[in-house]
């Protein structure tokens, strides 16, 4: 730095201390906004996703059982009719990786098409059920 931008940095006087509230503030109020964010999207996105829980296990406690393959395209659908509450369902899987083969549990069980559903009442139905069809079969109510 040359001699004479020193004498007139001296000159001004010295820096005045740099006030960093308003930056502060200006990053607790983003942080405010980016938990609201956040828990909005909790809200929004994952809660409505397990609406159906209840009624699944629900039909897991009266009985209703599933029996499916991976590979099948209706036990796919029947599934996605659950969205995430399907892991409260009552369901044995039927297929075996690498092959089209069923497993000798699905074999013993009588299980020919997919899917199969098994009731209390020893009723089984090969197809793809709604939710209502469920519902009125178990008694289970709906959300």
């Amino acid at each position: 730095m040359s001699q004479e931008r020193r004498n007139k940095q001296v000159a001004r006087g010295p820096k005045p201390p740099t006030d960093y509230r308003p930056l502060m503030r200006k990053g607790a109020i983003f942080g405010a906004i980016a938990v609201l964010v956040l828990i909005a999207w909790y809200f929004a996105m994952y809660r409505p996703s397990h609406k159906l829980d209840a009624f699944a296990k629900c039909l897991t406690q009266n009985k209703a059982h599933m029996y499916g393959a991976f590979w099948c395209p209706h036990c796919q659908d029947q599934k996605e009719k659950f969205e995430a509450s399907f892991e409260y369902v009552n369901y044995t899987e039927c297929g075996i990786q690498g092959a089209r083969g069923i497993t000798q549990q699905c074999k013993d069980a009588g299980i020919q098409r997919f899917p199969t559903w098994f009731f209390a009442d020893n009723e089984k139905r090969e197809a793809v059920l709604s939710l209502e069809d469920l519902s009125q079969k178990t008694g289970c109510s709906l959300p």
